[in-house]
């Protein structure tokens, strides 16, 4: 009884949702031998691939091939180091921000209520931010699979592999 609950548990999963896409890239990797076939093959046929397109930007389903496995190596090796300079620099940015707001909090009487009212506010922000990245990754799952069937249907051959 145990093991049943615990499996409609993992569904929702973090973990499950990035091996859903990293299996999803892999597929895909693995089913488009000529990626270049994809250059100038725009998006507009398929109604999951047009909700890649930004307003600024039309793109072709080479770019999102590339975006998907960019990703997808960002989620296995971590995010690249340029990147990363980035998002230190903007986190540090933050703390300063909020350890000289604690500093001020601590001077105050009501310092465990504030403490309190933080860690509601952490973990909201936990839960806020892991449904997001959960359902962003189903997103991208749908999208790395919407482009192989894509890629297969271009190709005229919608029903191997099936």
């Amino acid at each position: 009884m145990m093991q049943l609950q615990e499996t409609t548990t993992q569904k929702n999963s973090l973990f499950n949702a990035m091996n859903s896409f990293i299996g999803a890239v892999k597929n895909m990797d693995q089913t488009i031998l000529l990626p270049s076939l994809l250059r100038d093959v725009p998006l507009d046929e398929d109604s999951q691939m047009s909700s890649l397109k930004s307003e600024e930007e039309e793109g072709d389903m080479y770019s999102y091939y590339q975006l998907l496995k960019s990703i997808r190596g960002e989620i296995e090796w971590g995010v690249r180091h340029g990147t990363s300079d980035e998002t230190r620099k903007e986190s540090m940015k933050v703390t300063r921000s909020h350890s000289s707001m604690s500093m001020s909090s601590l001077s105050s009487a009501s310092s465990e209520e504030e403490d309190e009212i933080e860690d509601e506010n952490l973990q909201s922000q936990f839960q806020y931010h892991l449904t997001g990245l959960q359902m962003v990754l189903s997103k991208l799952t749908d999208q790395a699979n919407s482009l192989t069937k894509r890629y297969k249907k271009e190709l005229g051959i919608g029903g191997w592999g099936q």
